[in-house]
């Protein structure tokens, strides 16, 4: 156990270290790729291709991805004692039964979102964490919602960690949740409805971005999330790292930012709304692979 502390603690002293290397590559080949092809097709062809090869380049090498040392903070998390009832989230049922033991994560997050009966309502995976943190470690829930995600640079806190936790325990299984019962249906009826609503000072909707082919923002591709061959693609690799900000995002804070860059009020984590917009990817997703945590430019 102390050797593997100490592992731990050197890989963590270079987790930066894969990152600004990979930097440094994906600068070199773009400005290598856009010296030889016209200015005019640089972004659309070039830029694009040298991203891609950016991220099959981390992917090759699991290790280069930090977002795993944020799953390993999660599950140390989850099976510690903590808050003011001072106990640990392994009786937190994900929907696979409560209990010690790996069994009752593994594959959980593949199920999710779902209804709970104890809660009376659909709840994703970070929804969930946040009720059992409050319903069995007694914290106080508006403590955890007034500030849940991390600024630039900042580790992901600690929901986001058990979150991203609890993903990579379905890393490499599909999406299953069944989204059956009447309250499921109810959100992803209304995650549809949110997703292309147009609101706000822009007039914007998540459709706005996400319900056509070959759309971009600067030099970023957008995903086609209305298509669920599109959306099988890349909602499983969420929660991913993010090399541009250096932390972990969950798909609750990917919601925030999409509605904080369309400027429209702020969006609360475990909300109905967030859980609904969740709950309409991940159908759109179904049989999709889950690569949690992925890793995002």
């Amino acid at each position: 156990m102390f050797a593997d502390r100490v592992k731990m603690r050197k890989f963590v002293q270079r987790r930066d270290e894969p990152v600004k290397i990979m930097r440094q590559v994906l600068y070199a080949v773009i400005c290598s790729v856009l010296a030889m092809i016209p200015p005019a097709l640089a972004q659309d062809a070039a830029t694009e291709k040298a991203i891609e090869k950016y991220r099959q380049m981390l992917k090759e090498d699991p290790w280069s991805n930090p977002g795993l040392l944020d799953a390993d903070r999660g599950e140390a998390l989850w099976k510690t004692a903590r808050g003011p009832k001072n106990v640990s989230l392994e009786q937190c049922d994900l929907g696979k039964g409560a209990g010690k033991g790996a069994g009752k994560v593994d594959g959980a997050f593949a199920e999710l979102p779902r209804y709970f009966a104890d809660s009376d309502r659909v709840m994703d995976a970070e929804t969930r964490i946040l009720w059992c943190m409050e319903k069995l470690q007694g914290f106080n829930p508006a403590d955890l919602v007034k500030k849940p995600h991390p600024g630039g640079g900042q580790p992901v806190k600690e929901l986001g960690a058990m979150a991203t936790y609890v993903a990579s325990k379905s890393s490499g299984m599909k999406y299953a949740a069944k989204l059956d019962k009447p309250k499921e249906k109810q959100s992803v009826a209304l995650g549809d409805e949110l997703f292309h609503r147009r609101s706000g000072p822009f007039d914007f909707s998540c459709a706005t971005c996400h319900a056509a082919e070959g759309l971009r923002i600067r030099l970023q591709g957008l995903p086609f999330l209305e298509n669920p061959k599109e959306a099988r693609k890349v909602v499983g690799e969420w929660p991913a790292y993010r090399v541009s900000t250096t932390h972990v995002m969950t798909m609750q804070h990917r919601l925030l930012d999409c509605y904080w860059q369309m400027r429209m009020p702020e969006l609360q984590l475990g909300s109905e709304v967030s859980v609904a917009l969740i709950s309409y990817l991940t159908k759109n997703a179904e049989g999709g692979n889950i690569a949690a945590p992925g890793l995002k430019r």
